[in-house]
């Protein structure tokens, strides 16, 4: 089973998320243990208060190192990942590694960064994308997502996962259900052959076409 702590402000931003589909699955078949923290549950402040003004000024606020660094501690995670635009950019490759851990802490981070000192924790800096986002929560859902469909088990058919768009490299072939044809637009005929070796042929060659594309 693979535990993963999420540290988060807006705890409410993930509760559709985590609890609809193959992630809502996963944790009621016990192959994944999920929780949603509030990081203002470890701040000693009186108001809850979990960042601050920069030192040497500028705009926005910091998250502040205090409430992170106790939560960390408590939690124990093999694994701890910063959420942020200075990571390394999330790849399959990436989600298929911490799909072998036994525990991930995921930090995200919002306003205008974290406390340098907190990385002094963080074992992975992740980021998703070169854009602008407002915080780290929206990143972490997709890590979970990614990571979770990685686990044995977790996907219907255990074929699924190692199929996916971009596990080889390639991005998928194209798919088509019934009907055979649909207002002129039909279903290509070679996969209504039954021929399996001319099927995944045909299916590698969508996949390098699709790759192309991209």
């Amino acid at each position: 089973m693979l535990r993963i702590d999420v540290l988060t402000l807006f705890p409410g931003m993930f509760e559709g998320v985590v609890n609809e589909s193959i992630l809502k699955r996963a944790q009621t078949k016990g192959t994944i243990k999920l929780a949603i923290h509030n990081l203002r549950d470890w701040t000693r402040d009186k108001h809850k208060k979990a960042d601050d003004k920069p030192y040497g000024g500028g705009p926005g606020m910091i998250l502040s190192c205090q409430p992170i660094f106790d939560a960390v501690k408590e939690l124990k995670g093999s694994r701890v990942i910063l959420l942020s635009p200075q990571g390394k950019k999330f790849e399959q490759k990436v989600a298929n590694k911490l799909a072998k851990q036994k525990h991930l802490i995921l930090i995200c981070g919002h306003y205008e960064g974290v406390d340098e000192r907190i990385k002094k924790l963080v074992t992975d800096e992740i980021s998703i994308g070169d854009y602008v986002l407002t915080g780290g929560e929206i990143p972490a859902m997709v890590l979970i997502d990614a990571i979770t469909r990685m686990i044995p088990g977790v996907l219907g058919n255990k074929d699924s996962a190692a199929n996916d768009s971009f596990q080889e490299g390639f991005l998928e072939y194209p798919q088509y259900t019934r009907p055979s044809e649909y207002k002129g637009l039909k279903v290509p005929r070679i996969l209504m052959t039954g021929d399996h070796g001319k099927i995944a042929e045909w299916r590698r060659k969508q996949s390098l076409k699709n790759r192309g594309k991209n």
